[in-house]
């Protein structure tokens, strides 16, 4: 009793919207039928719906066939996509126009079944006179929702038949078929998502560039990725019947160390592969299951060229400077600046000689920056700032337990690490003799051997020296060898010291003001002319470094630049012929008379555009008693 008195209330609902949306009870057609291409988008739309629902669909007409039934699914907004049953009530279906296309919800066809589930949101019943249009009183339709994996409505399932026919079960036999298709939906929509995270974990796994290999702890191997294969030399069906103990030197510690709790990073090792045997890093990583039981161990298999690569990076292994960094237009500069271009892509060694402050490594790395290797490392050692002990450790490397002290797992030499690229030796005139000999063995073999190993590792580098010393007259006293000085001396480059280049010093001055004092956050600062002819004509002995510190000095300081030459230099400065006086303190005083004059003698401006403080600017007035020149209504400021 009231299971009836609830589904009257869902009828009575349904008839008052069917009153407000203006349906006739002799109404026989849907108000809204689409066909063609529009029917076919929309069968499109919903094509995972129909497949998975008309094995069910089939099944419970099986179970009526012959009583006069049909069987209908619709979408989630009534449209009929699929409709089976008896021959008789199918052809009567269709007389009313109850085909694919035909819109079954309420606005356009009344209460029925299929429109009212959609509005109600359960399996309900809707019999003889309870259809709004009197066209649908010969029939009775029980209808569920079918809805997706997230609650949302996907379609409805209908079973409609001749009104006599009336019965419970049937709507339980609707509602059972509805409920096993969103299961069937949620399963095909799990495997969906099981399918796509299988495809996105191995897409992920074979776009990192290592070999990647998972085993268990017996050494049976579960997974590998492309890149593994590649290593190892193996296909996908041989790989898989190797033990993983066959494909590398060092399983067993690999096992141990994860079973006691501790990790594996970045160690090198043999590996096996089916060719040869090569040298690779490798990381250790362990699977536990639920309880925390250690069941695999995934492997990554890194190339040791690659993980030094991924250092360089990380250490700033990288050449920063390039020929456009390289300021000059003195001709005979200009020439060697071109020569070096030219001479940047040969793997021949360049000596670079000049005197301190030149720029020899600037230049080194142009070099490398302008060459095909200007994405490999390029690697600096000063040959005369390691201890004489050191150095081979450091050019040449060492294994695990060459020494006392060394680090566990060995180190790589530089050359190692600049494999690929250029090594830059400074300073090699402070080279000690005996390390002169392996430094021309590892040039001119391309092969270096670590301090306590015995492997030749083989390594592409090309070298570029330089040094401030003259080494034909080193080898003349006996203090680097002459096959050595020869071996580097194949492309000599030497820079000239600025005072050979006088034309450049206004425009590395100009240079080096504004990118100091854009650093600095700070004025650049106006040099007067007769200040930049004396600086020209110093002989700056510390070189571009000496200028660019010099720069640096006068930007940071509040006093005025001939003041500042005097101090600094010393220098001897001729100025212009018109000044009273030829001496450094003149022309500081006839330039802060004429700022001062400029700015109406408002010492704030003058001071600013001095590019000093207002009491500096005040103790030089009073210092080259400027006040007496003043006009009288400023005296009082003056002397203030």
């Amino acid at each position: 009793m009231e299971s009836f008195a609830s589904c009257r209330e869902y009828i009575k609902r349904s008839h008052e919207r069917c009153k407000s949306y203006g349906i006739s009870r002799d109404q026989v057609y849907s108000r809204k039928i689409i066909s063609g291409e529009e029917l076919e988008k929309r069968l499109d739309k919903n094509r995972e719906l129909i497949t998975t629902a008309m094995p069910f669909m089939e099944q419970i007409y099986e179970f009526v066939k012959g009583s006069g039934f049909i069987a209908i699914l619709t979408d989630n907004e009534g449209c009929i996509l699929k409709i089976i049953g008896d021959e008789r009530i199918l052809s009567e279906a269709i007389s009313l126009k109850m085909v694919p296309g035909a819109f079954m919800d309420e606005r356009s066809i009344g209460t029925n079944a299929m429109g009212t589930v959609l509005v109600e949101g359960m399996p309900l019943q809707v019999s003889g006179d309870e259809h709004y249009i009197k066209a649908y009183h010969r029939w009775t339709c029980s209808a569920a929702p079918i809805r997706e994996p997230g609650g949302e409505m996907a379609g409805v399932l209908d079973l409609t038949g001749y009104s006599e026919h009336v019965h419970s079960h049937t709507l339980g036999m609707v509602a059972a078929a509805a409920s096993a298709i969103e299961n069937l939906l949620q399963i095909k929509r799990f495997n969906e998502q099981l399918a796509f995270a299988k495809n996105q974990i191995e897409t992920v796994v074979n776009a990192i560039p290592a070999g990647i290999v998972t085993a268990d702890l017996f050494g049976k191997i579960k997974t590998f990725n492309k890149h593994a294969q590649e290593i190892f030399g193996y296909d996908a069906d041989e790989i898989k019947w190797i033990n993983i103990r066959d494909l590398f030197d060092g399983w067993s510690k690999v096992k141990s160390q994860l079973m006691a709790g501790k990790g594996i990073y970045d160690e090198e090792v043999d590996v096996f592969a089916r060719k040869n045997r090569l040298k690779y890093s490798i990381s250790a990583y362990p699977i536990h299951d639920g309880q925390g039981i250690l069941k695999e161990i995934v492997c990554v298999f890194k190339e040791v060229k690659n993980v030094r690569k991924m250092a360089h990076k990380i250490l700033g292994m990288k050449a920063v400077y390039t020929f456009d960094k390289i300021i000059g237009k003195n001709e005979q500069f200009v020439r060697l600046v071109e020569y070096a271009k030219k001479v940047a892509n040969s793997r021949s060694t360049i000596l670079i000689t000049g005197e301190s402050g030149t720029g020899k490594e600037l230049f080194a790395q142009a070099i490398h920056n302008e060459s095909a290797r200007r994405d490999e490392p390029f690697v600096a050692i000063n040959c005369g700032a390691i201890p004489r002990e050191l150095i081979e450790s450091e050019l040449f490397g060492y294994d695990d337990g060459a020494f006392t002290g060394a680090r566990r797992g060995g180190k790589p030499g530089k050359f190692e690490i600049a494999d690929g690229g250029t090594l830059f030796l400074d300073e090699i005139g402070e080279m000690p003799l005996d390390m002169q000999v392996k430094l021309l063995r590892a040039i001119e073999d391309g092969v270096v051997t670590r301090i306590g190993g015995s492997r030749p590792i083989p390594v592409d580098v090309r070298i570029i020296a330089a040094t401030n010393k003259d080494l034909e007259q080193e080898v003349r006293k006996g203090n680097f060898r002459k096959d050595l000085y020869y071996r580097l001396n194949v492309i000599p480059l030497r820079l000239p010291p600025l005072r050979e280049r006088k034309d450049d010093i206004p425009i590395l001055i100009d240079y080096f003001m504004k990118r100091i004092s854009r650093r600095l956050n700070k004025k650049p600062v106006e040099i007067p002319e007769n200040i930049m002819k004396a600086l020209t004509e110093y002989n700056w002995p510390g070189n571009i470094r000496e200028l660019e510190n010099f720069v640096e000095f006068v930007i940071n300081s509040e006093g005025i630049i001939p003041v500042l030459v005097e101090e600094k230099f010393s220098m001897n400065i001729t100025l212009d012929r018109d000044l009273p006086n030829n001496s450094l303190e003149a022309a500081e005083k006839e330039h802060i008379l004429r700022v001062l004059e400029h700015n109406g003698w408002n010492i704030t401006s003058a001071a600013r555009d001095l590019g000093i403080g207002r009491n500096t600017l005040y103790r030089k007035i009073k210092k080259y008693n400027l006040g007496r020149c003043a006009k009288k209504e400023h005296c009082s400021i003056m002397e203030h």
